[in-house]
């Protein structure tokens, strides 16, 4: 998304998210100030909601993946030039199958 980021993360033990969010804004921050010199990129804080164990990570990262194609950015996801997963190009039409 262009104003925002959406992810699924699954935390290790020894970090929290506040960890997480601080390390990759700070990451994204630095590379979008050195290619662009644009300072200020993010708000403080974060919005996070926690799956519960009833709840389907499937159904989750479907959400996530679909958002592109939902705000209408692409047709298709290999569309959307900031596309990432773990799941890969190669498994673009459902990485659930």
């Amino acid at each position: 998304m262009p104003d925002h980021w959406h992810g699924l993360v699954q935390l290790g033990e020894s970090r929290g998210l506040s960890w997480l969010m601080q390390r990759a804004k700070a990451a994204a921050t630095r590379e979008v100030a050195a290619t662009f010199g644009i300072g200020a990129l993010w708000q403080p804080g974060f919005h996070d909601r926690a799956l519960r164990k009833e709840e389907s990570v499937r159904v989750a990262a479907r959400y996530v993946v679909a958002n592109p194609l939902r705000a209408g950015l692409a047709s298709a996801l290999d569309g959307y030039p900031f596309w990432g997963s773990l799941w890969g190009a190669d498994s673009l039409a459902d990485p659930f199958d």
